[in-house]
């Protein structure tokens, strides 16, 4: 019986075979080696079959492991999560081909972007099409752009390309050596003629977001980073401090203490731009962005803009869609990057007025297809023409909470009409605004007062979909997902399942009537469950 050193783990992966018994199971492999020669011994033999270029999925078929044990092999030999084991590539371009600044609330970037050194090797990595955005419309050359989540340093390669100083942390020294690595390089002073071709080398050293107490108060113009997530993916094998590894309640005390900190070092009128998702526990969303954002407005920020960043990494077919069909909830595939901004001076907020509208209700029918039609949604991204956006979000409502036989009702918030009762064959109550301009704060306020005061009769099992759309509101941006959110959070008998983001067709071909502020083109639709 061979050792698992002596494995030609190329051929065993080749034909799917496992050399000790000349079996064709998956994961028979793994399964001997670790019966043979220990756990360690396997762990070995996975890094190898990594280091060798195996593709993730073929060595969890092979192997029988999880993603998450390959990441936690890869963390534990590399000090960083990255995914693909070599050293960025040779220098091609050194900008984005074609580059256009956004000009909506919804960004989405189909190639990640690959120019100067980005590659995708960290996997918190953000797509380098995100900084680039940011950094040109919140700074100039010569500010000093702070992220105090490095990571593999697109941040700080960015700041370096566009003529700006960064100060660049992070706490794993793993990710701050990869960083160094990726900041290796001298750009032609041609890309930056307005400020007379000069190169500011950024300052990269291992940091805590949570003590920024070298940074003067006052000196920071714009803060670019992307934290990692909650109990997500693990970003160090064993560095004090990770926020990865901590629970949701730790990790939001832990980001109001970065808010905290983050509010002293700016200078008044700075932005920050926080890059922030949700999860997903018992088929359920965990609202992590909302939660994040709120943290953050506590601190003292305002609310600029609020971006909807598309991701193009949920397949359509695979484990995952599988399960989420099996299971019925959606694959998350937007994330969050709020900019928040630091006042100029200290504003005093009026407590919102306590509105009281009547409602109007009306019901319909839709019997579950047999088979998934084209226009049935697996991902938390919607994307419908807007003559049929309408019908489209009743539709797929419809085929993944309405029991045969039974109805939708649809609530308008603004008519004339009384209040009416909602029937027993109700499944699904979908609440939206009657006119598209309808006061954000006052939608939120009725709808949450309909709620407390009990003028629905819920029933367990039942869903509540509310659609609503952000404003700004005296230049701020009223988030009014995150506010329907709150006002809702209070209630035991509604548990959030799914929130989804609303995005017309035409969304790219609209302009904003400001070159200063962002157009507002998405909405949401956040989805509860009555459990009663």
């Amino acid at each position: 019986m061979p050792s698992s050193g002596e494995l030609e783990l190329g051929e065993a992966i080749r034909t799917g075979t496992c050399p000790y018994c000349s079996s064709h199971e998956d994961g028979h492999l793994g399964d001997h080696i670790r019966k043979a020669h220990g756990e360690q011994k396997l762990r070995e033999a996975v890094l190898r079959a990594k280091e060798q270029g195996t593709p993730d999925h073929l060595i969890g078929t092979v192997f029988g492991v999880s993603y998450n044990y390959l990441q936690d092999v890869i963390t534990e030999a590399y000090g960083v999560n990255i995914s693909v084991l070599k050293r960025p590539k040779r220098i091609r371009s050194w900008e984005p081909k074609d580059f256009r600044a956004e000009t909506t609330t919804v960004w989405s970037f189909k190639q990640r972007g690959n120019w100067a050194t980005h590659d995708g090797r960290y996997r918190g990595n953000w797509s380098p099409y995100i900084p680039r955005n940011v950094i040109l419309r919140y700074s100039r050359p010569g500010d000093v752009v702070l992220d105090y989540f490095v990571g593999g340093g697109t941040t700080a390669v960015e700041a370096k390309l566009l003529g700006r100083r960064c100060i660049a942390r992070d706490i794993n020294p793993a990710a701050v050596g990869l960083t160094k690595e990726n900041l290796d390089f001298r750009p032609p002073r041609r890309l930056l003629p307005e400020h007379g071709g000069v190169i500011y080398e950024p300052e990269v050293s291992v940091g805590d977001a949570r003590d920024l107490s070298d940074i003067p108060s006052g000196s920071i113009d714009l803060i670019c980073a992307h934290p990692p997530y909650a109990g997500i993916i693990k970003y160090s094998s064993a560095v004090e401090g990770d926020l990865s590894k901590l629970t949701l309640e730790e990790y939001l005390r832990d980001m109001a203490q970065i808010a905290e900190e983050s509010y002293r070092v700016l200078k008044p009128g700075g932005k920050c731009a926080i890059l922030i998702g949700d999860a997903r526990k018992n088929r359920r969303v965990v609202p992590i962005g909302f939660e994040v954002i709120e943290v953050f407005r506590k601190a003292g920020f305002l609310l600029r803009e609020l971006v909807i960043k598309r991701q193009h990494n949920c397949k359509t077919t695979g484990f995952w869609y599988k399960r989420s069909l099996e299971y019925n909830f959606l694959l998350l595939a937007h994330e969050y990057l709020p900019i928040f901004e630091k006042p100029v001076s200290d504003t005093t907020r009026e407590p919102a007025p306590d509105w009281s509208l009547p409602l109007a209700a009306r019901s319909s029918k839709k019997r579950l297809p047999r088979t998934l039609p084209p226009d049935f949604e697996t991902t938390t991204v919607w994307i419908f023409p807007r003559p049929r956006a309408e019908a489209l979000i009743v539709s797929n409502l419809a085929e993944r909470y309405l029991k045969r036989g039974n109805a939708i009702v649809q609530l308008e918030i603004g008519s004339d009409s009384q209040r009416t009762v909602v029937a027993s064959d109700t499944d699904v109550i979908l609440v939206k605004p009657q006119e598209p301009d309808t006061d954000p704060s006052r939608y939120t306020q009725t709808l949450a007062n309909l709620l407390q005061d009990n003028a629905l009769d819920l029933r367990g099992g039942m869903h509540i979909a509310i659609r609503c759309k952000d404003a700004r509101l005296d230049g701020e941006v009223f988030p009014a997902a995150l506010e329907v959110f709150r006002s809702l959070g209070k209630r035991r008998n509604l548990r959030i399942r799914e929130i989804v983001i609303l995005v017309p067709s035409d969304q790219k071909e609209r302009e904003p009537k400001s070159a200063e502020q962002l157009l507002i083109v998405h909405e949401y639709l956040l989805i509860y469950e009555v459990v009663l």
